[in-house]
């Protein structure tokens, strides 16, 4: 058995936040290893990992027992990343970063680009700039023993603002380029699966409030999902695309979402929308056995999505260049000034030798040594017998000077205080309980009077639908409102039948 995991991480140092360890640099090793042994698969893709190659760690990226690939985004610093971990049972026989090949080493890469005419190669380069996704080919074997070749292609689809219609355009020539890829690729014969956040939720099941948004069926990209999938999982109909949704092919009915709102918590009444693990129609039909989703691990906005295929996988005996282990700073070759700070071992017989000099040069040092003695000046017999005076000697009394002082010291009982009487001691007792308790007094007639003055912050507003304290939140649109503050319910999101989620309840606060 074959077990995938595709997991939006909302940046892979998130999860590991909350790990406490007496050693830092162990520490991050220890929290991915146990993320990786908890989701329990041989292969691992992970999105939105938000971190450069500047700031990955070794720790982080080199897991015993695993081989990792990363995609970096190479025009902004903490934002989107790809990666996929491979158990060593699972290595790769090829790897590559991007979907254009501009990105390819030619050593160790996938291949099969397909026909890119329409795009130019600065609008390619811009695709793959932001290190959204990242290819691994694997050889496989089935039940029947024959040997295939599977390509997963671990994406992370762009968001579309719609304050910024741009965004929308390279989102669906991402889309597009990601077909030509995926659909070259099974063309020369390989089984393809595409799996990650594709930031669109294809059909009104997949999506917690499809019903009260306006031209569903009518974005872009739920538009290209139909042209890429199948309409009716894995039984024929009108249309036969090329890949399947794995999850809605076993759970036809079933909401089940993989996304959330942190913000509303809509997390906790399931309210959210899903991520996609796509599968050639002929790989689904003939070896996938289950689809599932991991709600309850913790640590992102989303929650992992995989599947089980009856294969078995046949590892390389070597990983793919692009292997972060033979990155020069993980793989020994780049020098870190470390390595100048360890203790040297010398070699026992070239350490023996330099401790043991040669006779001739045992006579040399015995000559230098009586030259240094003859030449040395030796102290007076009538000085002192140290030539060098000991600190302790100038605190003895000198033998040539007086032995009196002509300085009046006062005597010893004019340095003794005299004894305060217990009834003085008993006075400033009370006289400092006092004072103390008038400061006391005049602080609480002090808060009082601010107390006052102010008022304080008034109470929050019950909502309507359940009479509770409502929360204060700040809009952030741009427009007239931008900046203001109003209360709404407390409660998490989640659908308006469902009593138990947020009600309607909306109240502008009056300025201070």
């Amino acid at each position: 058995m074959l077990r995938l995991v595709s997991w939006n991480i909302n940046g892979i140092r998130s999860p590991l936040q909350g790990v406490r360890c007496e050693e830092p640099s162990s520490c991050s090793a220890m929290a991915m290893g146990r993320i990786l042994d908890k989701l329990d698969a041989d292969i691992v893709c992970l999105q939105e990992t938000k971190v450069t190659r500047d700031v990955l760690t070794e720790p982080l990226a080199i897991i015993e027992g695993y081989n990792s690939y990363f995609s970096f985004s190479r025009n902004r610093s903490g934002y989107s990343g790809v990666a996929t971990f491979c158990k060593d049972s699972a290595t790769p026989v090829a790897a590559e970063e991007g979907l254009s090949g501009l990105l390819s080493t030619q050593n160790g890469d996938v291949g099969c680009y397909g026909n890119m005419d329409d795009f130019t190669q600065e609008e390619l380069r811009a695709l793959d700039s932001e290190g959204r996704a990242l290819l691994t080919q694997h050889k496989i074997c089935t039940w029947e023993g024959k040997e295939k070749t599977l390509t997963l292609i671990n994406v992370y689809c762009p968001h579309a603002d719609p304050g910024k219609p741009e965004r929308l355009t390279f989102k669906m020539r991402f889309y597009r380029l990601l077909q030509i890829r995926a659909e070259a690729l099974l063309a020369a014969g390989s089984h393809v699966i595409i799996l990650g956040d594709l930031n669109t939720a294809h059909r009104p099941i997949d999506h917690w409030d499809a019903v009260n948004m306006e031209c569903f069926e009518e974005d872009p990209g739920r538009k290209w999902m139909d042209g890429l999938l199948s309409n009716l999982g894995c039984e024929s109909g009108s249309h036969m695309g090329p890949f399947i949704d794995s999850y809605r092919c076993f759970q036809p009915k079933q909401k089940g979402f993989t996304c959330w709102s942190t913000v509303s918590g809509a997390r906790h009444l399931n309210y959210g929308s899903l991520d996609y693990v796509l599968g050639d129609r002929t790989l689904v039909i003939d070896t996938f056995q289950s689809s599932f989703l991991l709600p309850e691990v913790m640590g992102s906005d989303h929650c992992p999505v995989g599947a089980v295929l009856s294969v078995s996988s046949v590892p390389a005996k070597q990983c793919p260049p692009l292997c972060t282990c033979f990155l020069p700073e993980f793989a020994g070759t780049q020098l870190k000034i470390l390595r100048f700070l360890v203790h040297f071992k010398q070699d026992p017989v070239f350490k023996q030798s330099a401790l043991q000099p040669s006779n001739q040069t045992q006579v040399h040092m015995r000559q230098n040594k009586a030259r240094v003695r003859s030449t040395r000046s030796r102290p007076s017999k009538t000085g002192s017998s140290r030539g060098q005076k000991n600190l302790m000697s100038y605190f003895q009394p000198s033998s040539s000077g007086p032995q009196t002082s002509n300085l009046d010291l006062p005597s010893l009982g004019t340095l003794i205080t005299p004894k305060t009487s217990e009834e003085d001691v008993m006075a400033n007792v009370v006289e400092g309980q006092a004072k103390a308790s008038e400061a006391k007094d005049e602080k609480e007639i002090r808060t009082s009077f601010w107390k006052s003055l102010l008022g304080g912050p008034s109470p929050m507003p019950l909502c309507g639908g359940h009479r509770e304290p409502c929360v204060m939140r700040t809009v952030k649109k741009p427009g007239p409102n931008l900046g203001r503050h109003f209360y709404m319910c407390a409660r998490p999101q989640g659908p308006p039948t469902d009593p138990s989620s947020r009600c309607n309840f909306f109240l502008w606060s009056r300025p201070s």
